[in-house]
């Protein structure tokens, strides 16, 4: 339990880190956004837990796949706040289409016979 709660506080901070940077520069808290923190993390907590390079070669080709459909709520995201609508209806329709980018990333993947 201790691992768990160690584990989510340091996630946590990243995250908190992100928005705090980003509020005195957006430059600096894109910068650490868009390192793949959370990515790394996660490969560390997977190896740490399971010792298993094959799940994380394989959770990697995953990410690798899946940041294409990503940037999806990247593009459309500024587009719709700057074309006047409010931030919340904003979020959810980018959300929207880049869930829509993702379902659409998997097909395109599974024909190419790629299975993640």
């Amino acid at each position: 339990m201790l691992y768990a709660t160690i584990k989510v506080l340091l996630t946590s901070v990243l995250v908190v880190a992100v928005s705090e940077t980003a509020k005195r520069s957006a430059l600096f808290g894109a910068l650490i956004a868009s390192i793949p923190l959370t990515s790394v993390l996660a490969v560390i907590w997977l190896y740490v837990d399971t010792g298993d390079t094959e799940k994380i070669a394989r959770l990697s080709t995953g990410v690798f796949w899946l940041v294409v459909p990503s940037l999806v709520l990247f593009v459309s995201l500024p587009i719709l706040l700057r074309a006047g609508l409010e931030f919340y209806p904003s979020l959810a329709v980018s959300m929207a289409l880049t869930v829509a980018a993702y379902f659409t990333m998997l097909s395109i993947l599974g024909l190419a016979g790629i299975k993640i």
